[in-house]
């Protein structure tokens, strides 16, 4: 049945297009009902994300120091079929692109100069916590979350020959039931929870890339104009989806890395790049110093920290979630023929250590202004903070530009790789899904996020992101029971080493010979 169109896909397509409707004719009513249940998930279930993603970190770092680290995701022989730099490339641009660029420099400022985690705003404790808590949020509990789901799904799929489903990952659970309605209703989740986290992110590229231009060239910062800015990305990355994950995902995800690279050299050679290291190597040992304590802090004696911690962390942790599918199904796709402990390794470690380089490079840019009262940075729109720290170094304006053309690249790469996982999963799990289906979810995806910014802005985006992460983070509990489950059962590869044929050889030969010299 690989190929053909799901029932899945239709299910997913209709709730996907009530969701549109509902929030193109009552878009108040929309943003309401999501933002009171967006606050009773964080209220009453933060504890429950917290313990989940850090279980998934420690999940993870026990699989690379076990034996189980050597088992190939495919057969014993097969090679990775992308470059180490293009893999690199490709599960970066894929799972953070857009939100590294929008992030990179808001997050750090608004956490030292807005509203602090638990230090005095302003102060120099506020800049390491500020730091530490940046690095936490987009560092190795992140990638543990897309690393568990992809590990998961590249294990049953390339190893065992198992449709590239979720459902399919529940196999040693729930057995034969996976192939019919509880597999179903699995799979129906995952890509409804893809279709939100993508729809979030593509929502978050629009407002940035609309408050770009509106920061140099004074285009309207409106609903309209990031309308108009989606439907141009939408055209753009049809074309790419078309030519297919060979061609357009690979050559746009190196191109996402040039493009990034050079513009954060340049931040980093311009900026104040002495401040740049010594904040890094400091903060960075704040980091891992304080991290068990931030994995579980959940502040119930102090209200006002417990809601810093609802909007930022268990924000976070939900919209990694709702990624999850997504990013854990291109990431296995392109993983095949690598080791456990290689994909383990390469997933958590390298697009973390990237990130915390990023955000030290533009974070401390832009608080380094505010410090020195240079500028305001703090005062700016969220998607305007990038922008207002490039005007303040040399060349600004072309930064600004090269962050745009960044921006849409992104854009243009995650839906991309969003519109061949949706295929992917509505389609028996083909890793060529048809063009007519990935056209399907481009529109779909482009939609949601549409709707979702008229509805709400940012804040609609978020709420319906949380609530799309909460049942998908059930599924992703029992993929990781399945997967050890079944990987315990490799017990050759586990075992003791046979003795050697020599040693096989003399017992032979003693058993034959019963003489006491040699007995």
């Amino acid at each position: 049945m690989t190929g053909k169109i799901s029932s899945v896909f239709w299910s997913t397509l209709v709730i996907s297009l009530m969701m549109v409707v509902w929030g193109s004719i009552s878009p108040g009513s929309l943003e309401s009902i999501s933002a009171s249940a967006q606050t009773f998930i964080s209220n009453k279930f933060g504890w429950y994300y917290l313990i989940l993603v850090t279980l998934l970190v420690i999940f993870c770092v026990f699989i690379i120091f076990t034996p189980y680290g050597k088992i190939k995701l495919g057969k014993p022989d097969e090679k990775p079929e992308f470059t180490t730099l293009s893999w690199f490339a490709m599960l970066f641009s894929a799972g953070m692109g857009i939100g590294l660029v929008f992030w990179g420099a808001a997050e750090p400022i608004y956490h030292y100069a807005v509203n602090a985690p638990t230090a005095e705003t302003g102060t120099p404790a506020a800049v390491k916590e500020s730091m530490q808590y940046v690095y936490f949020h987009w560092g190795v509990h992140a990638w543990a979350i897309y690393a568990i789901v992809a590990l998961v799904l590249a294990y049953f799929k390339f190893r065992h020959d198992k449709p590239g489903l979720i459902s399919a990952t529940l196999y040693p659970i729930f057995g034969d039931r996976v192939n019919g309605l509880l597999g179903k209703v699995i799979d129906t989740l995952a890509v409804f929870a893809t279709i939100v986290g993508v729809a979030t992110t593509l929502g978050f590229g629009a407002v940035q890339i609309n408050g770009g231009l509106s920061y140099l060239t004074g285009v309207p910062n409106n609903f309209t104009s990031q309308l108009i800015i989606i439907a141009v990305v939408t055209v753009l990355f049809m074309i790419s989806a078309w030519t297919g994950i060979s061609k357009g995902i690979k050559y746009l995800s190196n191109a996402n890395i040039g493009l990034a690279g050079f513009l954060f050299l340049a931040m980093f050679i311009l900026g104040p790049t002495i401040y740049i290291l010594n904040m890094f190597t400091d903060t960075i040992g704040s980091y891992l110093t304080n991290i068990l304590a931030m994995s579980f802090r959940i502040a119930p004696l102090n209200p006002e920290n417990r809601e810093w911690i609802n909007n930022w962390t268990i924000f976070y942790w939900a919209w990694w979630i709702s990624w999850s599918p997504f990013v854990g199904i291109f990431i296995a796709r392109v993983s095949r023929g690598r080791s456990i402990r290689e994909f383990l390794v390469g997933v958590l470690l390298v697009p973390s250590i990237v990130g915390f380089l990023w955000f030290s490079t533009f974070g401390v840019s832009a608080i380094n202004l505010q410090q020195n009262g240079t500028a305001d940075i703090a005062s700016l729109a969220t998607e305007e903070a990038l922008f207002g720290t490039f005007q303040n170094y040399p060349f600004g304006v072309v930064l600004s530009i090269i962050a745009i053309t960044l921006i849409g690249t992104f854009f243009v790469t995650s839906a991309d790789s969003a519109t061949f996982v949706l295929g992917m999963q509505t389609t028996y799990g083909s890793l060529n899904p048809g063009t007519s289906v990935k056209l399907t979810w481009g529109i779909t995806q482009s939609a949601m996020a549409a709707v979702l910014l008229y509805s709400g802005g940012l804040q609609a985006l978020q709420n319906v992101l949380i609530l799309a992460a909460m049942p998908f983070s059930v599924i992703m509990i029992l993929m990781t029971v399945s997967f050890y489950k079944a990987i315990t059962k490799e017990k050759h590869l586990v075992a003791k080493s046979p003795k050697p044929k020599k040693d096989k050889k003399r017992d032979q030969k003693v058993s034959e010979d019963p003489s006491p010299a040699k007995s």
